[in-house]
C-alpha cells in the first residue's frame, strides 16, 4: 500500500475509476458531484483516455452506451435529478447487457431540492428507476478508504457479470475530506469482451447490442436470461458489515453516512448498559437479507435509520418478515439526525416493547 492521502471524496471516486482501468467518462455538471467531472478532465487525458462534457445528462448515458458496446471500461456520474434523466438509457443498458460504472452522489428533493445531502434516491437505484425488469448492483461506501475500494470493485463486477453497477452516497461522501491509501497495483478483472462490437475485418460473425426484440417469445428468453444473471449476483455478491449485533437488545440499519453517526450512538448506549447493534448493508441491491433473518431470532425490534421519508425500511420489513417489529427515523431535506435524536428514539422503542 502506498503513502495515504489526503482527498475529497468525489476525486477519490474519479482517482479509484482511472486505477480500476476506466478510460472514458461522459457527464455533465451537477451539484454536489461537480467535483468528479473536474477531475476527470485534467486527469484522464494524461494516461490516454477520453473525456467528455455531454451536452445534457441524455446524452451523457446514450454515449456511455456506446463506449461500453465497444468494449470500453468507462463511467458517468452525476446528481439525484441528473440520474433521473439517464432512467432511460439506464434500462436500454440493463437490456443490452452492457458493463459500465454509474455514481449519484444524491442531493435532496423531489424535484430540484437542494444540494444538501439525502439518501431519498434508494427506491430509484434498487427498484429499477427506468422501465422494465432490471436490476444493478448498488454499492453504498461509508467513508473514503472504501469509496475508493468500492469504485475499483465497481469496475470488476460490471465487467464480470455484464451489467450496471452504481455507487450511491450522499453529498456529505462527496465532499468531505478523509485520508485514503492507494494501492500500488489494482487486482483488475480481466475480460476479452468478445461480445463487444470492436470490428473483425469480416474475419467472425457480427455482434449486435441492442435493447429491442421484437418477437415476444425472444424477448420472454432474454428476460430469463438477465433474472437468472441477477439471481447470481444475489448469490454471490452480498456485502454487509454487522457491528456489535450479537446479542442486541434492537437493531439499528443504516448505510453510508448515517451508518458513522449511528457507531457513535451504540457507544452511548453501551454507558447506558442497552445493547444497540448495527446492520450496515453495503449492497444496497443486493440486499442483505440474511443479516436481518439472524439477528430477528434474538433482537427485540429493529431501526431504520435513513436520509428519507421512508424507503429502505420496507426492504428491512420484508427481510424482518413479521418476527420482529421494524421502526423507522428519518430526516430530509439536508437535515442530519444528530446521535441524541436517534438514541432518544432507541430508548422510546425500548420503553414502548417493555424495557
Amino acid at each position: 500500500m502506498g503513502k495515504k492521502v489526503l482527498m475529497k471524496g468525489n476525486e477519490v471516486i474519479a482517482e479509484a475509476a482511472i486505477r480500476a482501468g476506466c478510460t472514458h467518462y461522459f457527464g455533465y455538471p451537477i451539484t454536489p458531484q461537480s467535483d468528479i467531472a473536474h477531475y476527470m478532465a485534467k486527469q484522464l487525458p494524461l494516461v490516454g483516455g477520453t473525456f467528455v462534457q455531454a451536452e445534457s445528462e441524455v446524452a451523457a448515458i446514450n454515449m456511455l452506451y456506446g463506449a461500453s458496446g465497444a468494449g470500453a471500461r468507462c463511467m458517468t456520474s452525476s446528481s439525484s435529478p441528473g440520474i433521473s434523466l439517464k432512467q432511460e438509457g439506464i434500462s436500454y443498458m440493463a437490456c443490452a447487457e452492457l458493463p459500465a460504472v454509474i455514481v449519484n452522489i444524491v442531493r435532496c428533493g423531489p424535484g430540484l431540492g437542494g444540494i444538501l445531502p439525502a439518501q431519498g434516491d434508494y427506491f430509484q437505484a434498487v427498484k429499477g428507476g427506468g422501465h422494465g425488469d432490471y436490476k444493478m448492483v448498488v454499492l453504498a461506501p461509508a467513508n473514503l478508504q472504501e469509496l475508493y475500494e468500492l469504485t475499483v470493485e465497481a469496475f470488476n463486477i460490471a465487467d464480470k457479470y455484464r451489467t450496471l453497477v452504481m455507487i450511491m452516497g450522499d453529498g456529505n461522501l462527496g465532499q468531505m475530506m478523509e485520508p485514503v491509501q492507494f494501492k500500488d497495483q489494482e487486482d483488475i478483472y480481466k475480460d476479452e469482451k468478445a461480445w463487444a462490437t470492436v470490428g473483425t475485418g469480416m474475419k467472425r460473425k457480427h455482434n449486435t447490442i441492442t435493447s429491442i426484440y421484437i418477437e415476444p417469445e425472444v424477448l420472454e428468453a432474454h428476460n430469463n436470461k438477465l433474472q437468472k444473471k441477477y439471481a447470481l449476483i444475489a448469490e454471490k455478491e452480498v456485502r454487509v458489515e454487522e457491528f456489535n449485533t450479537e446479542n442486541a437488545d434492537i437493531i439499528v440499519t443504516a448505510y453510508g453516512t448515517v451508518a458513522r453517526i449511528v457507531k457513535n450512538v451504540i457507544k452511548l448506549a453501551k454507558k447506558d448498559n442497552i445493547n444497540v447493534g448495527l446492520i450496515r448493508p453495503i449492497t444496497l441491491w443486493p440486499f442483505p437479507s440474511e443479516a436481518y433473518v439472524k439477528c430477528a431470532e434474538y433482537a427485540k425490534a429493529f431501526l431504520s435509520v435513513e436520509l428519507s421519508a421512508g424507503q429502505m425500511v420496507e426492504d428491512v420489513r420484508l427481510a424482518v418478515n413479521g418476527k420482529k417489529p421494524v421502526y423507522f427515523h428519518g430526516r430530509t431535506g439536508g437535515m442530519i439526525p444528530t446521535e441524541k435524536e436517534i438514541y432518544d428514539k432507541i430508548k422510546e422503542i425500548l420503553e414502548k416493547l417493555g424495557g
